[in-house]
């Protein structure tokens, strides 16, 4: 973890504002420079029209999860103002991943970004192409411990617990240890 290294300047929020829903994003990169491609893709994300970045966690080095052998992932969470739906946010994060050369060879394979919505404040989606919340959120340390410094008291709309208890019960279940 690379605790203090903030990508840009650390900016305060409120849970929803008259310009819309707050939303919670993952960003993660394995490929070339790491730091440089998260930097960019926060940088992109505060140019679109309707997104307000309000929050970004510190950056976070972690092994990677499934695919191919691979090297670590940098990863980050940012906390946004959103005027746009779930599915035009979607669309804006491709559109960002395309232009920072993501390629998509197959499931889990390395990647200059990715960019998932978490949370879009309190809705469930269950779409082909977009699930909100994200369905693996819960299971993943990678996403978990920096949405924790965001958003620890951020309610997962169909689990019902805190992104601070979900934290909590992964940590748990991990050394072992019972509820």
């Amino acid at each position: 973890m690379d605790k203090g290294n903030q990508l840009t300047e650390k900016r305060q929020g409120g849970s929803r504002s008259a310009s819309g829903v707050r939303a919670h994003i993952a960003l993660g990169s394995n490929i070339g420079d790491r730091r440089g491609n998260i930097r960019s893709a926060i940088e992109k994300l505060q140019s679109v029209s309707g997104v307000r970045v309000t929050e970004i966690s510190s950056v976070h080095e972690t092994q990677a999860v499934g695919g191919p052998p691979q090297g670590m992932y940098l990863n980050a969470v940012v906390e946004v103002e959103c005027g746009l739906s779930a599915a035009e946010l979607l669309k804006q994060l491709q559109c960002i991943e395309n232009e920072l050369g993501r390629t998509r060879p197959g499931k889990d394979f390395p990647r200059t970004i990715d960019l998932d919505i978490l949370l879009f404040g309190d809705e469930v989606i269950d779409e082909p192409d977009l699930k909100v919340p994200h369905p693996r959120m819960h299971e993943r340390a990678f996403v978990l411990d920096p949405l924790a410094e965001v958003a620890p008291d951020a309610v997962h709309p169909v689990l019902g617990k805190t992104v601070a208890e979900l934290k909590q019960t992964l940590c748990r279940a991990k050394s072992g240890k019972s509820a």
